[in-house]
């Protein structure tokens, strides 16, 4: 069973997770925030109030709001494959002369 362990508030909507298997990542859930129990997480003064759930093993927040830990796990899981499967941009450098350096000699 997957637990989020630590969560912190980043900026906006997004917050850093860490789940019991190691995974840590930021999630944006601004997405996610519709419906009677989510759309008051709108106010970012609510928002920023996220906190692990001790019973739950989840982020909740003060009105009762909360997420399924095994939702945002594949979320966070998700977006780091995504990130981690982009081609690297290759150096424009490789074969050129360097900004500024004289082609002359």
């Amino acid at each position: 069973m997957i637990r989020v362990i630590e969560a912190r508030y980043v900026k906006d909507y997004v917050v850093w997770l860490r789940f019991s298997d190691g995974t840590e990542g930021k999630l944006d859930l601004r997405g996610e925030l519709h419906g009677e129990i989510f759309e008051p997480l709108r106010d970012k003064r609510l928002f920023r109030s996220v906190a692990v759930h001790p019973d739950w093993h989840t982020i909740a927040w003060p009105n009762g709001a909360d997420f399924a830990p095994e939702f945002l796990h594949a979320a966070v899981k998700a977006r780091l494959t995504k990130r981690s499967s982009r081609p690297r941009p290759q150096s424009r450098s490789r074969g050129h002369a360097r900004a500024g350096a004289s082609r002359n000699g």
